[in-house]
């Protein structure tokens, strides 16, 4: 994931088929501005997995579901295979 916003946002993943979110315990990824981060999942296979993003400190602000998986997306979800997803760009 490589953050193109102008100030740093916090991340989460969120796996729509089980109660998980990685990387859980309260934790979020940070990125800075400019900061792209390899998130490495241990998901299951066929799991359907989506991100939320949000400006830190700005909940209002946000990509794929947001903050708490709270809204529907579109395009921000991916099917755990064991593979690689492509870099997924947070711009404006």
């Amino acid at each position: 994931m490589r953050n193109n916003h102008p100030n740093a946002v916090e991340v989460e993943l969120y796996s729509q088929d089980r109660d998980h979110v990685w990387p859980g315990n309260g934790e979020i990824y940070y990125l800075d501005d400019g900061e792209a981060k390899e998130m490495s999942l241990a998901c299951e296979e066929g799991e359907k997995i989506c991100y939320g993003a949000w400006v830190s400190g700005d909940k209002g602000t946000y990509w794929g579901t947001g903050p708490n998986n709270a809204d529907a997306c579109d395009d921000c979800c991916y099917t755990c295979t064991g593979g690689n997803t492509e870099t997924i760009d947070l711009v404006e």
